[in-house]
């Protein structure tokens, strides 16, 4: 069964943050708070924790469209293809903030993401979820948990997200009540932005 642990957004507890990052770096899931829904994530560098993620989700890790969850801009670069001066004029403007953007990958991505030619890319504007990337040094890879009961697409409650996900997962974080409405998709791959799914994020941004 996971642990639950409750960390305060406008102030992190570093030892729970500390907890949460050795629970990520020894191969392990969590549940953790964004500026959108409750996401479901692991060490973007762990080969087995993401082919659980992939299992939990009832994909085939090829096949997966996961997000990368970063600390910032410059942490982005790490992954994605040179970026354009309109590209990142929208990503400066945007981010941190509740947009997933497309683009495309370079050859610094994990072995099992080498075959997508794109990436979708996520700065949350949430302290725990940056925090935890901070310490970590690398990307979370992420996605989001669904429900089932088609009125609530996504479950807000921690407690009830605990109750429903802990013998799946190492550690839910509580970190107050989710939203239910997920990122905005924009994809930047092709240099025009498209809108792949619109969400929270205002599009007006664009």
């Amino acid at each position: 069964m996971a642990q639950l642990i409750r960390i305060y957004n406008e102030n992190p507890n570093a030892k729970e943050v500390a907890k949460v990052v050795k629970v990520l770096r020894d191969g392990g899931i969590i549940i953790y708070p964004t500026d959108t829904v409750y996401g479901l994530g692991c060490d973007i560098t762990n080969t087995k924790a993401l082919e659980r993620i992939a299992r939990i989700k009832g994909i085939k890790l090829d096949k997966a469209n996961f997000s990368f969850v970063c600390a910032d801009l410059s942490n982005i670069s790490d992954y994605v293809k040179q970026i354009d001066t309109p590209t990142f004029k929208i990503l400066k403007r945007a981010l941190p903030g509740p947009y997933t953007f497309i683009l495309p990958g370079n050859n610094n991505l994990p072995k099992e993401f080498k075959k997508k030619k794109t990436v979708g890319i996520r700065v949350p504007d949430n302290t725990i979820a940056q925090l935890l990337v901070k310490e970590l040094g690398n990307p979370i890879v992420s996605t989001s948990i669904h429900d089932e009961d088609d009125l609530l697409e996504y479950t807000t409650d921690p407690e009830l997200i605990f109750e429903k996900w802990g013998n799946l997962v190492d550690m839910v974080i509580d970190g107050g009540y989710g939203d239910n409405v997920a990122s905005t998709v924009i994809d930047l791959s092709e240099g025009e932005p498209v809108v792949v799914r619109e969400g929270k994020g205002d599009i007006s941004i664009l």
